[in-house]
C-alpha cells in the first residue's frame, strides 16, 4: 500500500480516494489492536479451570475464598458475573433462585455490552473501504473515458491520460480490498470469540446457581 500511495501526491488524479483509505486503514488496525487486547487477554480467562475452583470452594461452603478468587481475577468476564452472584450469597442469610439470578443477569449486562461495543466497527469500516475503493474506481474510469474522447489533445497525451485514469481505478480497487479482507477476517475472529465468552458465562454461571441452591 506504501508503494502505491507514493505514486499520488496533492496533485494526482484520484489522490483523495487513496489517503481516503489510508486513513480508513490505521483506523482498523487501531479498533483492531484494541478490541483483541480487551477480548482476547483483557476479558478471556481458562473457564472450565476456573469455574473448577470455584465449585470447588462453594461445595466447601467457603464463600470468602472464592470471593477472593473472583476478586483476583475480576478483569476477566466471567469473574466478574460469577462475583455478582457470590456476592448475593455472602451478603444474605436466605438465597434463593431468583435471588441469585437477578444478581448474576445485573452483573451479565455489565459485561456484554462492553465484550461487544467496537467490534462491529470492523465490518462497518470492510464494507466502507469497499465502497470507497469503488468509488475511486468509477472516478478512474470516468477519467479515462473522458481522455479519449478530450478534443486538441494528441495521441500521446491521450494514452498518457486514459493509462492514469485507469491506473486510478485499479489501485483504489486494490487498496480497497486490502483493507476490507483482513477487517473482515478479524471481524470474524474477535465476534466469535466474543459469542463463545458469553456462552461460557451463560453456562457456568448456570451450573453455579444451581450448585448453590443445591447446597441451600
Amino acid at each position: 500500500m506504501a508503494d502505491i500511495l507514493k505514486n499520488f501526491s496533492t496533485t494526482s488524479t484520484g489522490w483523495f480516494f487513496m489517503w481516503t483509505l489510508l486513513f480508513v486503514a490505521v483506523f482498523m488496525v487501531a479498533v483492531a489492536i484494541e478490541r483483541a487486547y480487551y477480548i482476547l487477554v483483557r476479558s478471556n480467562i481458562n473457564a472450565p479451570r476456573f469455574m473448577a475452583e470455584i465449585r470447588k470452594l462453594v461445595k466447601g461452603g467457603d464463600y470468602k475464598k472464592a470471593i477472593a478468587l473472583c476478586n483476583s481475577a475480576r478483569d476477566k468476564a466471567l469473574p466478574q458475573v460469577v462475583l455478582s452472584g457470590l456476592k448475593r450469597v455472602s451478603e444474605n442469610e436466605t438465597i434463593d433462585f431468583r435471588s441469585i439470578q437477578n444478581s448474576v443477569d445485573e452483573g451479565t449486562l455489565e459485561v456484554i455490552p462492553k465484550l461487544q461495543e467496537r467490534t462491529s466497527f470492523l465490518a462497518m469500516i470492510a464494507n466502507v473501504a469497499t465502497l470507497i475503493g469503488l468509488m475511486g474506481t468509477i472516478y478512474g474510469l470516468i477519467a479515462a473515458f473522458r481522455s479519449v474522447s478530450a478534443p486538441g489533445i494528441d495521441a500521446t497525451e491521450k494514452s498518457r491520460m486514459l493509462a492514469a485514469g485507469i491506473a486510478v481505478a485499479m489501485n483504489t480497487t486494490l487498496t480497497g480490498l486490502i483493507i476490507a479482507v483482513p477487517a473482515i477476517l478479524i471481524y470474524t475472529f474477535l465476534h466469535n470469540k466474543t459469542v463463545k465468552i458469553i456462552d461460557e458465562i451463560d453456562e457456568h454461571t448456570v451450573k453455579l446457581i444451581n450448585l448453590i441452591t443445591g447446597n441451600q
